[in-house]
């Protein structure tokens, strides 16, 4: 049955229509949904969204339909008595964002090189510019990881502990640092640049391999915190300033052999090796500066791992927050987030890689779980977000350990072309709102009907921010293949009723002191 309540939200719609900037050009690989052609004909960008007084906009992408379409609406004065009712507490702070990007990889640059120069520039600008995802986060790997052609080092001069042989090498030159260099030309907002190892020098390591199991050798660690100061120089002296590091990407292999690039560290040999040589250098270095994260890999690590480190108040002052990855998340709950949140709050908490780790173009069902997994994370306590490679080719790399996984932006070089995927969208609902400085604020959820209660909000998931200029953002995930209409209340009193389409990503905007 038609109500008026239902007539008045699409009345609004005709009245104000949805709009899109330059919208989607599909095409279909045979998956649950579709990606975006980007070609010299055409590329859909991201539209222009400010709030006028009194208004609210809806930022919506959908499994059948829609990539970033925007609609608006006039702020009411209360829910309509049908909609799920969504308090948003704006007093009820808990912690400041930082922000959500992607890395650098050898792989990325390699195919945005592939690409003829009209084309880079479209690339770049999609995740860059204020027309894109406007990124303010790029993870650096030091040195070769499985996202390069082939492993490698900043020198490769067995027991050259003094690095008298350090140099960079034509990969960053190639593709690593022009592609950095272009974004910070591109964007608007200050970017942030943290850099990790995979693996140190192989003839540092007990193995003398840069993959397989093993660790570093003991008598090796000074030297490999004078390497990694040594990539934080010449990196500077490039022009790119660093923000922050890890002393180790993914240190928790169980002893297993890994088929890339790789060193394992025990949490106490790394506290050991932070207190007494990492940190102290880079203190001595004048690098203190950078935001040192421990960890680096997945949750199911917490809070042991970075427990052991920052239990130890001689390697606590090094240590400014802790890295996670997302991989094992979709069978753990986030609890250890939590446990590490209370145990340091004063460190924060930041997601610095994730990935599909198979190739499905055009899926979906992806889009959901990197936004499940955003939202989850931010909801309980991590600032960010940021993704791994920027841009694959079409099988998932290059990638010489054969590691192929998926990317946001997948890159056809032999026609010329890139896709943007439904993943790339997924991230754009947040990258686009959510920067550094604003803050989660608390949330509730009230059924408006039995029903709802039998659904138990599976379906849907959030996630709530006030902005530093006072604007409110609120992202919602609704996973029904039905619509699901909603009520945002805030405590200034504020009213959005908005309409989710079904499987569909939505970001509101409002400013709660306009009514």
């Amino acid at each position: 049955m038609l109500t008026l309540t239902k007539i008045i939200p699409i009345l609004t719609l005709l009245y104000h229509g949805i709009q899109g900037a330059n919208g989607c050009q599909e095409k279909s690989f045979g998956s649950d949904s579709f990606v975006c052609v980007c070609s010299n004909d055409y590329c859909d960008d991201f539209p222009e969204v400010t709030v006028e007084e009194g208004q609210f906009k809806h930022i919506f992408s959908a499994k059948v339909l829609h990539r970033f379409n925007v609609s608006e609406g006039p702020i009411s004065d209360a829910p309509l008595p049908e909609n799920t009712v969504i308090t948003i507490n704006l007093t009820e702070t808990h912690q400041t964002m930082l922000g959500f990007g992607g890395a650098f990889t050898d792989a990325t640059g390699i195919n945005i090189a592939s690409l003829s120069m009209a084309m880079q520039e479209k690339l770049m600008r999609s995740y860059f510019s204020t027309s894109g995802l406007e990124y303010n986060f790029g993870r650096i790997p030091i040195a070769g990881c499985d996202f390069s052609t082939h492993p490698y080092s900043y020198d490769e001069v067995e027991d050259d502990i003094l690095l008298e042989h350090f140099a960079l090498v034509p990969e960053d030159y190639l593709y690593k640092l022009p592609y950095i260099k272009w974004a910070m030309s591109l964007t608007e907002r200050p970017l942030r640049f943290f850099a990790a190892p995979w693996s140190p020098p192989s003839w540092m390591k007990v193995t003398g391999m840069f993959n397989g199991t093993g660790g570093i050798k003991r008598d090796m660690w000074q030297a490999y915190s004078d390497y990694i100061v040594k990539f934080v120089e010449y990196y500077e002296a490039e022009g790119v300033p660093l923000w922050g590091l890890t002393p180790q990407n993914e240190p928790v292999m169980w002893g297993k052999d890994w088929l890339f690039n790789a060193c394992e560290w025990n949490a106490t040999d790394m506290r050991d090796w932070i207190k007494t040589s990492l940190g102290p250098t880079l203190e001595a270095a004048g690098l203190r500066r950078l935001k040192l994260m421990v960890l680096d890999h997945n949750r199911d690590a917490l809070p042991w791992f970075p427990d052991t480190i920052l239990d130890d108040p001689d390697a606590y002052q090094y240590v400014d927050g802790i890295a996670i990855h997302w991989y094992e998340d979709y069978h753990l709950p986030p609890d250890g987030l939590d446990l590490i949140h209370e145990h340091y709050p004063e460190k924060f908490i930041l997601y610095t890689e994730a990935c599909r780790e198979d190739v499905v173009i055009g899926s979906w069902e992806e889009a959901e779980n990197y936004g499940h997994n955003i939202i989850e994370d931010i909801n309980h306590w991590s600032t960010g977000w940021v993704d791994w490679n920027m841009a694959l080719d079409m099988e998932g790399g290059p990638n010489w350990a054969k590691n192929f996984v998926n990317s946001p932006i997948m890159v056809d070089k032999e026609e010329d072309v890139f896709y943007k995927q439904p993943l790339f969208y997924a991230l754009g609902h947040v990258s686009k709102f959510i920067t550094d400085g604003d803050v989660r604020v608390s949330f509730a959820i009230t059924p408006a009907t039995s029903a709802d209660e039998e659904v138990g909000y599976d379906n849907l998931e959030l996630t709530a921010i006030l902005k530093e200029n006072g604007q409110v953002v609120v992202v919602l995930m609704n996973t029904l293949d039905e619509e699901h209409s909603i009520s945002i209340v805030d405590t200034k009193g504020s009213v959005v009723n908005v309409d989710l389409e079904p499987r569909s990503l939505n970001t509101i905007l409002y400013d709660p002191l306009a009514k």
